[in-house]
């Protein structure tokens, strides 16, 4: 099928390139209105008490608080004249404000919480428009209302916190992080692009299936994001990962055709061939990440399930991409696919690379060889045993910046930080539970506020909003009787941050049951081994664990935080699965592009040292290029200032180091010397099926030559 395929597209290859331009113009015309339709936020587990508790706040008592304003004095007390007046008209003018709800300050209620403890800063608290859900643009309520309000005087300093702030600064800096680093991955990219193909022209064709991806993935998101929620975060992935298959899928297309025309295969018989081999070791490549990115819908946070949009959609498109606009351009360039060539370059290149074909040899004579990167792997991962998780907060942004700034003042110089306190919704008569609530630790005030026979109990403490105190503290309030013929439900900062943790918890084990048995199923089909696809899972659980290990030693626990100027803080839970299913994936993506050409060498009768070895030795140069590649479009995230998006770049890049080298250069080998002929083992029943619908090439379309 792939052959007639490719048959059509070297036919119809100038009309295939005209399509393609018109595609890609109305994709990107269609994906530039993606921005507006993308939210922040995204970390709350839909359907959990919290959340259902806090669309009634918002619904029926106007939202908790969201925005505080901290008023300072220039010079002695805030309560001054004319600190003061000022403050109070600031506070006046927002209760006007019809986007702007439940205005308390400091000078209407005199409450000593309100008040720093040096008395030269006062807070106004409110809730504005809609959270963590408001428009990203500039001209979103939460921009336009720091914009009115938040300007200085003679008499007194304005500065701005709380949770609508911080996900306002979070979302304005992970764009501009975006851009710092879309600025070096990409003509970093380019430049060993083409030293890596010596030539100028065939190293611009995968920037063009990246191109394609990402744009289509855009336009996917904008489409989608008119239906349901999408996260801003989706754009991250987007980027990284459509610049990074377009180089992987691009890299093994290119390559395959160049080594046939080394040969003298004219173009048409190399487009088809290279679209039946290479093409068909894409279309499985695409179909495991796809099936590691599906796990991520099985979460109630929209912030996964958007990582499962974008990710699922920037794979499909770029493996699309490269199965039709890949040979038409080859098919048009033909031999000129070599324009450009460096002046030190060899006229001819070949795929193969003796390096790691002698390093394969090496230990699959010696495989106890592989006992030290075990060891380092398995050190690596040993930072996991001590790992906290959490959510976002102020602290994933740099220290100077003013909502972090803001927000870290609430918590020291304040008694107790309404913008994080908790609220219990209570339906019904609250009876003595405010009373109750008041007497347990660490909690400073309980107020309570009426509508009907709905009770909002407001509990302020001094406890950090994501500290593991706080988490606890939830916990007993939600222990606590309610009153006969009540019912009662707790959300605010930490109560959402119990509630993700306990949502990702109990599907996690769906999850990973999904990413197992869909690697299994495909890799079964693919190889018709049953031993394969589990080799496969532990070495690839294994090196993720590494890079997981890695990103907690940094990030949880401090080294290198002066480097990478974050504040160390709990692992982001959400961010961490994501990682891990995108690392799952791309690790699966090797393992495709390197089985694929050690069963072929297997079919054709070569003992399984041999297939190994000379399976590694062809894509050795293939991996080892495009993991290099893909990883510096992930490390150029470590140059962004927040700090989950850090830990993202670094783990995805460092998992994809980890794999191409030290998991298929040294233990894939070593594995497959210690099964022996059991490497491509299975039951008798499973390979019956196996041969009547395994995925393999007819005898008629067997490659000419090798795969890659």
């Amino acid at each position: 099928m792939l052959a007639s395929f490719a048959s059509l597209i070297h036919r119809r290859a100038k009309l295939v390139l005209i399509l393609s331009v018109v595609a890609l113009a109305c994709l990107g015309a269609v994906g530039v209105g993606a921005f507006g339709q993308l939210k922040g936020g995204g970390f709350d587990a839909e359907g959990a008490q919290s959340t259902r508790a806090g669309r009634i706040v918002d619904r029926a008592f106007g939202g908790a608080p969201n925005l505080v304003l901290l008023v300072k004095a220039r010079s002695g007390s805030i309560d001054d004249a004319a600190p003061a007046a000022a403050g109070t008209r600031i506070a006046d003018r927002l209760a006007k404000d019809p986007d702007v709800h439940d205005v308390t300050s400091y000078w209407q209620t005199r409450n000593p919480e309100l008040r720093s403890k040096d008395g030269a800063t006062a807070e106004i608290v409110a809730h504005v428009g809609k959270g963590d859900n408001e428009d990203n643009s500039e001209n979103g309520l939460v921009g336009r209302t720091l914009d009115t309000y938040v300007h200085d005087t003679s008499a007194i300093t304005v500065r701005a916190g709380g949770e609508a702030v911080v996900n306002r600064a979070v979302s304005t800096q992970v764009g501009k992080d975006l851009g710092l680093a879309e600025s070096i991955a990409v003509p970093l990219t380019l430049l060993l692009l083409v030293l890596a193909f010596g030539s100028v022209v065939a190293a611009t064709l995968p920037l063009a299936v990246g191109l394609v991806a990402i744009l289509g993935t855009f336009a996917e998101l904008s489409i989608l994001g008119r239906i349901t929620d999408v996260s801003i975060y989706a754009v991250n992935l987007t980027t990284a990962l459509g610049l990074a298959l377009g180089v992987d899928y691009a890299l093994l297309m290119v390559a395959r055709f160049r080594e046939l025309t080394a040969q003298g295969t004219d173009t048409r018989t190399a487009v088809t061939t290279t679209v039946r081999t290479a093409g068909r070791t894409i279309l499985f490549s695409a179909a495991t990440v796809i099936a590691a990115l599906a796990a991520l819908l099985i979460f109630p946070l929209y912030f996964l399930r958007s990582f499962a949009y974008a990710g699922i959609g920037v794979v499909a498109i770029a493996a699309a991409a490269a199965l039709v606009l890949m040979p038409a351009l080859l098919a048009v360039l033909g031999h000129r696919v070599e324009a450009g060539r460096l002046p030190w370059s060899k006229k001819r290149q070949s795929s193969a690379a003796p390096f790691w074909g002698r390093l394969a040899g090496a230990v699959m004579r010696r495989p106890l060889m592989a006992l030290a990167p075990l060891a380092l792997l398995l050190a690596m991962a040993s930072p996991l045993l001590h790992a906290v998780f959490g959510t976002p907060d102020q602290e994933v942004l740099p220290a100077a910046a003013p909502a972090r700034a803001a927000s870290d003042q609430l918590r020291t110089d304040f008694a107790g930080d309404q913008a994080t306190s908790l609220q219990a919704v209570v339906h019904g008569d609250p009876g003595r539970l405010p009373a109750t609530i008041g007497n347990l630790p660490h909690v400073a005030r309980v107020t309570e506020v009426t509508k009907g026979d709905t009770h909002l109990v407001t509990v302020s403490t001094d406890l950090a909003g994501h500290s593991s105190a706080a988490q606890h503290l939830v916990g007993e309030i939600r222990a606590l009787p309610a009153p006969h013929g009540s019912s009662v439900m707790v959300t605010g900062d930490a109560a959402r941050l119990v509630d993700t943790k306990h949502a990702i918890g109990v599907r996690l084990p769906y999850a990973a049951g999904l990413v197992v048995l869909t690697t299994l199923i495909l890799l079964f089909l693919f190889t018709g081994s049953l031993a394969q696809p589990v080799r496969a899972l532990i070495l690839n659980a294994l090196g993720i664990s590494a890079s997981l290990g890695a990103m907690v030693w940094i990030f949880q626990d401090g080294h290198f935080a002066s480097v990478l100027g974050f504040t160390p803080h709990p692992v982001d839970t959400a961010m961490t699965v994501a990682l891990f299913c995108i690392a799952f994936g791309l690790s699966m993506d090797y393992e495709v592009f390197l089985t694929s050409r050690i069963k072929e060498l297997h079919d054709d009768g070569a003992g399984t040292v041999e297939a190994v070895t000379n399976g590694l030795a062809r894509t050795g140069r293939i991996v080892s290029t495009a993991a290099g590649l893909l990883a510096v479009s992930f490390f150029a995230f470590g140059t962004a200032s927040v700090s989950f998006l850090q830990f993202f770049g670094l783990g995805c890049g460092l998992a994809v180091l980890i794999d191409a080298l030290l998991i298929r250069g040294i233990l894939v080998p070593a594995a497959m010397r210690l099964l022996g002929r059991h490497a491509w083992w299975a039951p008798r029943p499973l390979r019956r099926l196996h041969d009547r619908v395994g995925l393999t090439e007819a005898e008629s379309e067997r490659p000419l030559v090798s795969t890659h």
